[in-house]
């Protein structure tokens, strides 16, 4: 009996032990699951303030968007209406240039045209049969001064350099020959006149030259 009293004690112990190890073991294990929940709400709550943001900041973005979309279209318009200007003015820079190589000579035309009526003009005066030789002369000098006035307006004039020292510039000569009294190099005769359109030679004098 004495024996069965002594072990009582210790069993009765040893039971409370044990069940304060189950509490301790229930305990940490129901600390992680609070602190998972934790988490799981922390990490809830801040996919909610972002969703938040995002949610709350779309329209501004969607604004933003629909702003830019609009000034690319604005200066896409720009440039194709720059473009069609540019392709326009090139155009009609390409018709002026064409129509001046064209009618470059139509000033100088109008004028010839006046040249060429007074012409026909002496020619049926000097098939008549009372034609008259001195008018003929003086209608004839008329036209010839018409036509000089015609040239000169539009800087064609002529190189005339009788008696003056040859210029290879100017003048080709066709021969040489020896005239007393006369400087060498001196246009003597000139058989066909040259002339120049502004400052620039068409055509050279044909001189004879003295030796």
């Amino acid at each position: 009996m004495a024996n069965t009293d002594k072990n009582e004690p210790s069993t009765e112990t040893g039971e409370p032990e044990n069940g304060e190890k189950e509490t301790v073991e229930q305990t940490t294990t129901e600390k992680p699951e609070v602190t998972e929940a934790v988490a799981e709400d922390s990490e809830a709550g801040d996919d909610g303030s972002e969703g938040d943001e995002i949610e709350a900041g779309d329209p501004d973005l969607a604004e933003q968007l629909e702003q830019a979309n609009a000034r690319a279209d604005e200066n896409w318009d720009r440039l194709v209406r720059m473009q069609a200007e540019m392709d326009n003015l090139r155009k009609r820079q390409s018709r002026e240039i064409e129509n001046a190589h064209k009618f470059a000579l139509e000033k100088i035309a109008n004028e010839l045209l006046g040249v060429r009526d007074s012409l026909e003009s002496g020619l049926a005066a000097a098939g008549s049969d009372d034609a008259d030789v001195t008018k003929l002369r003086e209608g004839s000098e008329l036209i010839l001064k018409q036509l000089t006035q015609t040239m000169e307006k539009f800087n064609i004039v002529e190189v005339n350099p009788e008696n003056q020292k040859f210029d290879p510039e100017l003048h080709q000569a066709m021969s040489m020959q020896e005239v007393p009294d006369t400087e060498p190099n001196t246009v003597i005769a000139v058989l066909q006149k040259g002339y120049t359109l502004n400052d620039r030679l068409i055509r050279p004098a044909l001189v004879m030259v003295s030796k």
